[in-house]
């Protein structure tokens, strides 16, 4: 490393990269050359100086880290204090707020929520995923995008774009049904859906996009065709879509998967604490905004249910116990200790 030819450079003269323009995001990688003591030699960049440390990452990139909060949740704020604000003035009007729309368990009746983050509600899931792809539009703060994503460029139906379909931005209804329509065809998970957001919050991020009338159908769509292919096992096919999507042929579905993927990185590694992250910040957006789960009631066939599945982890940890006890060599596993009887020689 004493060498002064060498790739790695200290961090006072290594030089601090300017933001790219989205375009030129497109462009492939070329390596850089310098001049020393009379002789070219080709210039490598060193990992560290193209890595974004931790804590800068965390603020700039929330779909690659757990610490770092979501982008819709910070959008939908600005609209929660709002309807804060209002429930808050008509409450003091003495305004009716009307009928509860939350179900209270009771000493009668216990509500079960099934929307779990190793199972979420396929419905409730793509009503709030299509909610924050809403706050997203709503309160983007500029129209940056990119030719490939343009609608009026690359049109979905054969229908065609009207002249200020950049300017006014589609309802949370048009969103939904739109989505809604993509995974009932596709017989998408709900899973998908989260991992939909996290991709498309990880594109507007590397590649310092907007999400705007202009290009919303097609950024959702792409979000939705990586999602598919990566999350489920069965993944559904270009040409599928180009069935669902009765205009749209596979050349251009292909040629917006491959630059999705570019602007990506080929990033497209979505780690569980992400995940989980996406999914309670979503619940979180749906408290903010009255939309309520799905709750049953608790019923005898679901308690047995319930009641089975706990006897077998506890059966499971009783497992565990005993075999800590057989290889007990220290103290570490000396799990649920009981007396034993006494061996006498």
């Amino acid at each position: 490393m004493g060498n002064t030819v060498s790739c790695c450079v200290s961090p006072e003269s290594s030089p601090k990269l300017p933001s790219r323009q989205p375009a030129e995001r497109l462009e492939e990688f070329q390596t850089s050359t310098e001049v020393s003591d009379d002789n070219t030699v080709p210039y490598l960049q060193h990992i560290s100086d193209r890595e974004v440390p931790d804590e800068l990452a965390s603020e700039s990139n929330p779909s690659d880290h757990a610490r770092a909060s979501t982008i819709f949740l910070s959008k939908s704020q600005t609209d929660v204090r709002d309807k804060r604000k209002s429930n808050h003035i008509n409450h003091i009007s003495h305004v009716s707020p009307g009928p509860l729309s939350k179900k209270y368990s009771s000493c009668s009746t216990i509500f079960i929520d099934d929307n779990t983050v190793s199972q979420p509600n396929l419905k409730s899931t793509i009503k709030c995923v299509t909610l924050a792809i809403y706050y997203h539009i709503k309160n983007r703060d500029s129209d940056r995008s990119l030719d490939i994503f343009d609608e009026k460029l690359h049109p979905l139906s054969k229908e065609p774009v009207p002249d200020d379909y950049s300017h006014v931005g589609p309802e949370h209804k048009l969103i939904y049904r739109f989505v809604r329509t993509l995974f009932s065809a596709a017989q998408l998970t709900a899973e998908c859906a989260i991992v939909t957001l996290v991709y498309l919050e990880r594109l507007l991020t590397y590649a310092e996009l907007d999400i705007c009338p202009a290009n919303w159908k097609r950024i959702v769509l792409g979000a939705i065709l990586l999602a598919s292919k990566v999350w489920d096992d069965q993944a559904v096919w270009n040409v599928d879509y180009c069935q669902i999507l009765k205009d749209i042929t596979v050349e251009d579905m292909n040629e917006m998967e491959r630059h999705f993927l570019e602007l990506l990185q080929f990033n497209i590694n979505v780690p569980a604490s992400v995940y989980a992250k996406y999914y309670f910040d979503l619940r979180q957006l749906a408290d903010d905004n009255n939309l309520s789960f799905p709750l049953e009631p608790l019923n005898n066939q679901r308690a047995q249910k319930l009641e089975a599945i706990s006897r077998l982890c506890e059966d499971k940890y009783k497992d565990l116990s005993r075999a800590a006890m057989r290889r007990s060599i220290s103290a570490d596993n000396l799990i649920g200790i009981r007396r034993s009887n006494a061996v006498l020689s």
